[in-house]
């Protein structure tokens, strides 16, 4: 399991003192990096490898500015050329917010999906849930 701690910015709240639900999916997608790596290790976007099919966010409790969030990532099923990656938003020890986001290893030469290396799927075994 991938953790990565995180303090919410002012601008991150909105109108009733929460965490804006539009914040989730960028905070996820922050923590996501480590796993990025596997794919491009230089973060180069120039040779990026990987594309989101879809994202899906669950709340499940209020989270507020000023108190630290810690984002847990783990990797929940891996297919052939895609993944999906299993990400929880916890403050003051309760799980607040659920996200999943299928990611898809990409061929942007030819506009299709390509099927993950053994390289690829043993790097991504270690963070199974």
């Amino acid at each position: 399991m991938l953790s990565e701690k995180l303090m919410p910015r002012f601008c991150d709240t909105d109108v009733l003192g929460h965490i804006n639900n539009t914040v989730l999916p960028v905070w996820f997608e922050a923590a996501r990096t480590p796993i990025f790596k596997i794919f491009t290790p230089d973060l180069n976007p120039k040779a990026w490898k990987l594309i989101v099919a879809k994202i899906e966010v669950t709340f499940k409790g209020e989270l507020f500015y000023g108190q630290e969030v810690e984002i847990k990532t783990v990797i929940e099923r891996v297919g052939n050329s895609s993944f999906v990656i299993l990400q929880q938003a916890w403050q003051h020890q309760e799980c607040c917010a659920e996200g999943r986001t299928t990611m898809v290893r990409y061929d942007f030469a030819a506009k299709s999906s390509k099927s993950l290396s053994q390289q690829e799927r043993e790097s991504l075994a270690h963070f199974m849930v």
